[in-house]
C-alpha cells in the first residue's frame, strides 16, 4: 500500500490518495475480501470458493447448501465456510445472503481480530454504517434482518451486542462490493473489502476497480489464489491526488446520479460533471437534420415512448419471449430514430438490447449494425478508458466478426483490448479470451487481404461444417456489474 494514504478530504470524510505519480493501467492497490459470499438465487451455481458460474458443482455434504467446482476450491473455501456450515445445519436452513455475510465477517474478526492482514488500512469498526440515515422501511428490513441473525447465530459462537450487528450490518448494506464470476461479466456476489471502502466517489473518476480472480485452476490449494479486487489508474494521476471510482453508470443523468447516490449510499454529489451537468444535454438530444433540430416537443414524445417501452422489453427479455423483445425494439427504433440523436441514452438502451438479443438468435448483420450505432454512442458519453466502453466494444468487434466483417470486427477487437489492457489488465481472464480473439481475427484480416472470395469461400465452409449453436442467453452483460456496490432492492 505504498502508493496510497489516508487523508481527510474535503467535504466528503476520509478518502485516499496517491503518493506518487500514477499513469493509466497501473496497479495502485490489490486487496483480498475480508469476507464474500454467493447470492441467494445463484447458490447452487456458482462456486462458494472461487465465484466460478459452472453447470455442474459439488454440494457441502454436511450443510447441503455450499458448491464448489471440485476438492481443490473446497479445501480453499473452508476456512470461510467452517463455522457457517454447521450454523446451517443446526439452523436448518440458509439465511439471506446479508446475513450469511456479516456472520461471516463477524467469525473472522473474532477469530483475527480488527486487523486481518498488514495492508489493512482500516479496521470493519471504522467504516460508515449510515444506519442513522437509513428510511423507516430499511430500518424495519435491519431488524429484521437481525433478529433472524441472532437467531441463526450459534451459541457457542461469540456473543455480541445488537448495537455491534447492527454496525455490521450497515456497513455490509452501504460498502458491500458487488463481486462478479472470473470473466468478469455477471454480478454473482457481494464482499467487503475494507480498502476500497475508503476510496470515494466521483461521477468522473480517475480510478477503476475490478475484481480478478488469478489462478483458481491449479490443483494444489498452496497455488490457489485468493478473491481479490484491483484498483487500477484510468490516466495520468498526480503525486497528492484523490483516488476517485465511480459508484453508479455515468450513463445517467446528472440528476438520476445524484438521486441513486443520495438514497443509496446518503451524500450529495457535488462533482463537476454534477454541477456543471455534463453531457445531459447529449443524453437527451433530439435529431438534427440538415442543421434543422427536431422540435423539442417530439424529442419529449419520443423519449416517454422509449422509456415506457423499455420497461415491457425488459419485461419480456427477463421472460425468455426473444421475439417479442425484437418486435417492440424495432416499434420502438421506427419511432425514436428520426426524433433522437445517436446519444440519447434511451435510444442507446433500445439499440444494446436489440443487438444482444438478435446475435442471440445468431441473426448477426443486423446485431452488428445495432452494436456499432451503440459503440458510436458510447463513445461520445463514457470516459475513453471506462470498462463498460471497453466491455461494449468488445461484443461490437465479436458481433461484427461473426457477421463476417472481418476489417471492421478486427479494428473493434483492438480497440476494445486498449481499454481493457487499463481497466482490467494483461492477466485478468476476460483480456486473455480478447487477446486470442484479437489474434484470430488478425490473422483472418490479412486472409482477407490477400483475397477476399477466398477468404469468404474458406468462412463460408467452416461455418457449413459447424453445428448450429445457440450463443449464450442475453443476461444484459454490462447492467449487472455497472453499479459498483452492492445495495439490497
Amino acid at each position: 500500500m505504498e502508493t496510497v494514504a489516508i487523508f481527510q478530504s474535503p467535504g466528503k470524510g476520509r478518502g485516499l490518495k496517491a503518493t506518487k505519480e500514477l499513469w493509466a493501467g497501473d496497479v495502485i492497490f490489490s486487496e483480498p475480501s475480508l469476507s464474500a459470499v454467493v447470492f441467494d438465487s445463484l447458490a447452487d451455481r456458482v462456486c462458494h470458493s472461487c465465484f466460478r458460474s459452472q453447470s455442474k458443482l459439488q454440494r457441502c455434504g454436511q450443510c447441503k447448501f455450499a458448491h464448489y467446482c471440485d476438492r481443490t476450491c473446497q479445501r480453499a473455501g473452508w476456512a470461510e465456510h467452517k463455522e457457517e456450515c454447521g450454523a446451517i445445519k443446526t439452523f436448518g436452513k440458509s439465511p439471506n445472503e446479508s446475513i450469511r455475510l456479516a456472520a461471516r465477517i463477524m467469525w473472522r474478526l473474532d477469530k483475527e481480530g480488527g486487523v486481518v492482514s498488514d495492508l489493512q488500512l482500516t479496521t470493519v469498526d471504522e467504516l460508515e454504517d449510515h444506519i442513522a440515515d437509513m428510511p423507516e422501511d430499511e430500518l424495519k428490513e435491519l431488524k429484521v434482518d437481525i433478529h433472524n441473525f441472532l437467531d441463526y447465530w450459534p451459541r457457542k459462537s461469540k456473543q455480541h451486542t445488537v448495537d455491534n450487528i447492527s454496525h455490521i450490518f450497515g456497513v455490509v448494506n452501504c460498502n458491500g462490493f458487488t463481486v462478479s464470476d472470473q470473466r468478469g461479466l455477471q454480478a454473482v456476489g457481494v464482499g467487503l473489502f475494507p480498502n476500497l471502502c475508503l476510496v470515494n466517489h466521483d461521477c468522473w473518476p480517475n480510478c477503476t476497480v475490478i475484481l480478478n480472480h488469478g489462478n483458481q485452476s491449479a490443483l494444489n490449494t498452496m497455488f490457489h489464489s485468493q478473491r481479490r479486487i484491483e484498483v487500477r489508474a484510468l490516466g495520468k494521476i498526480e503525486e497528492g491526488e484523490e483516488l476517485t471510482v465511480s459508484y453508479v453508470d455515468y450513463l445517467n443523468l446528472s440528476e438520476d446520479r445524484q438521486r441513486l447516490l443520495k438514497s443509496q449510499y446518503f451524500f450529495d454529489c457535488t462533482c463537476d460533471h454534477c454541477k456543471d451537468h455534463a453531457k445531459d444535454d447529449l443524453k437527451m438530444a433530439g435529431k438534427e437534420v440538415e442543421g434543422v433540430k427536431v422540435p423539442e416537443e417530439q424529442v419529449k414524445e419520443a423519449s416517454d415512448y422509449c422509456f415506457q417501452m423499455l420497461e415491457k422489453v425488459d419485461k419480456a427479455r427477463l421472460s425468455g419471449d426473444y421475439h417479442e423483445v425484437v418486435k417492440m425494439c424495432r416499434d420502438c427504433i421506427g419511432r425514436a430514430e428520426p426524433v433522437l440523436a445517436d446519444t440519447h441514452i434511451y435510444l442507446l438502451k433500445v439499440w444494446s438490447v436489440l443487438s444482444e438479443v438478435q446475435a442471440y438468435l445468431q441473426f448477426f448483420e443486423e446485431a452488428a449494425d445495432l452494436a456499432r450505432k451503440m459503440v458510436d454512442g458510447y463513445n461520445k458519453l463514457y470516459h475513453p478508458n471506462n470498462a463498460a466502453l471497453g466491455l461494449a466494444t468488445m461484443r461490437a468487434g465479436v458481433t461484427h466478426w461473426q457477421a463476417g466483417y472481418i476489417e471492421v470486427g478486427h479494428g473493434m477487437i483492438c480497440k476494445a483490448y486498449a481499454i481493457l489492457m487499463i481497466t482490467h489488465g494483461p492477466t485478468h481472464p476476460i483480456t486473455k479470451d480478447l487477446e486470442a480473439m484479437r489474434m484470430q481475427t488478425e490473422m483472418e484480416f490479412r486472409m482477407f487481404k490477400q483475397n477476399e472470395y477466398v477468404y469468404h469461400s474458406m468462412r463460408e465452409a467452416a461455418l457449413k461444417n459447424r453445428p448450429m449453436a445457440m450463443m449464450s442467453e442475453p443476461q444484459g452483460v454490462e447492467e449487472g456489474i455497472k453499479n459498483l456496490f452492492h445495495r439490497r432492492k
